[in-house]
């Protein structure tokens, strides 16, 4: 069965962007600290790893506020996957580019998105995303690649979810990051 796995960066203070993240400024005030490990993304060691395990996905989730941000990745978040766009709302009129399309229920999407991965992984974007799978116990797996930064402030990615136990998996140690691999423990 496809997993749905959040990839995300994160400071060690728990903020996925820095303050005032917006249009033209989409990671936020030194945001963009976060992704330092990326330049390493190349490498044979952990940021490599990670970054092609990430890339070897075959469908995406993400949450709506990300994918505008990201400029609804000109349709293509990788490889011409399918992109599932978790959303309150969608207009008639508003169809997103290439393989993305807009879903607003939760278990669908994540029904959908593991039917479009055949087996594989799903690759998770974005905190509202993460927090309404989590809620509705469909988010099984976590990558946190975890910054030695405090940001002091921005958009977390964990608020007001209650307790998830989690069980870790993997520790790496990266060039810019501690990639935190785990699984997410189902209530009995």
């Amino acid at each position: 069965m496809s997993r749905l796995v959040l990839y995300m960066s994160m400071s060690l203070d728990g903020f996925i962007a820095g303050p005032d993240d917006r249009p033209g400024q989409e990671l936020g005030r030194d945001g963009g600290r976060l992704f330092n490990w990326l330049d390493h993304r190349l490498s044979d060691g952990p940021d490599g790893q990670v970054f092609q395990e990430a890339l070897a996905t075959r469908a995406v989730v993400s949450g709506r506020r990300t994918f505008e941000l990201a400029g609804r990745w000109q349709g293509d978040h990788h490889d011409g996957v399918p992109i599932f766009v978790l959303t309150h709302h969608a207009d008639d009129g508003d169809v997103p580019p290439g393989s993305a399309r807009f879903v607003t229920d939760v278990v669908e999407c994540a029904r959908l998105a593991r039917s479009a991965a055949d087996g594989g992984t799903v690759l998770v974007h974005g905190a509202g995303a993460a927090q309404a799978l989590l809620r509705a116990g469909e988010l099984d797996e976590l990558e946190i690649h975890l910054v030695p930064v405090l940001l002091g402030g921005g958009r977390r990615l964990f608020d007001a979810l209650g307790r998830v136990e989690l069980e870790p998996v993997r520790t790496l140690q990266g060039r810019d990051a501690t990639h935190l691999h785990y699984r997410v423990r189902k209530p009995a």
